[in-house]
């Protein structure tokens, strides 16, 4: 089943003065058509109840809403999906627990996991990263650049490829330019002295 993706996916994070909430009531509101709802920080309770209120907003708004790692409460809230951040996880048995009809995302950071996430064929998207230094996620895994994006050419990829980690304004072109699908932000907006305003700019250079 072909599921509606985004070229531009808008994640929240955790941030001591917005609200996940408040983050993705500005995003809607200045046009983000895509809210991953991002927080690994909370019981299931205060999950539930945190994205009933986004569910909410996107539902206002006409966004979908996927929720980060959390397939569990799919069947408990309304969202349209899942993005996978466990590099080892089975996609297959994901897929099994939360049906056809909802959207699955996973991340990837090398060539050979990428071509793992696409050969499960239980997978619609995929995040491929870090592009460049980023806080929100830290990890140590190998930046990939324009270079790594422009590697792909070739590669027989056809799952949509989702550049992730660092990506700001002024790398939006020249990663569009690689062939890839889209492009994910977090920091870039929320970060931003004015989120709407960010968010709007990078809207504007991807579509």
């Amino acid at each position: 089943m072909k599921k509606y993706i985004s070229k531009f996916h808008y994640l929240t994070q955790d941030l001591p003065n917005r609200s996940h909430i408040d983050q993705a009531h500005i995003a809607c509101g200045a046009g983000a058509n895509w809210i991953q709802y991002r927080c690994l920080t909370k019981t299931d309770e205060e999950l539930i109840k945190e994205i009933g209120e986004i569910a909410a907003i996107c539902d206002d708004w006409g966004a979908t809403l996927i929720i980060t790692n959390h397939y569990h409460l799919l069947d408990k809230v309304d969202a349209q999906g899942v993005h996978i951040e466990d590099f080892e996880a089975d996609f297959n048995a994901i897929r099994e627990i939360i049906g056809e009809d909802k959207t699955m995302g996973a991340s990837a950071t090398n060539i050979e996991s990428l071509r793992r996430v696409q050969a499960s064929g239980a997978v619609d998207y995929c995040g491929y990263g870090p592009f460049a230094h980023t806080n929100t996620k830290p990890n140590n895994k190998p930046l990939l650049g324009l270079e790594g994006y422009r590697a792909l050419q070739g590669q027989a990829i056809e799952i949509p490829v989702i550049a992730v980690g660092g990506v700001q304004l002024a790398d939006v072109e020249p990663l569009l330019q690689t062939g890839i699908y889209g492009i994910a932000v977090s920091a870039a907006v929320n970060l931003a002295p004015n989120p709407a305003t960010a968010l709007r700019e990078f809207y504007k250079k991807i579509y």
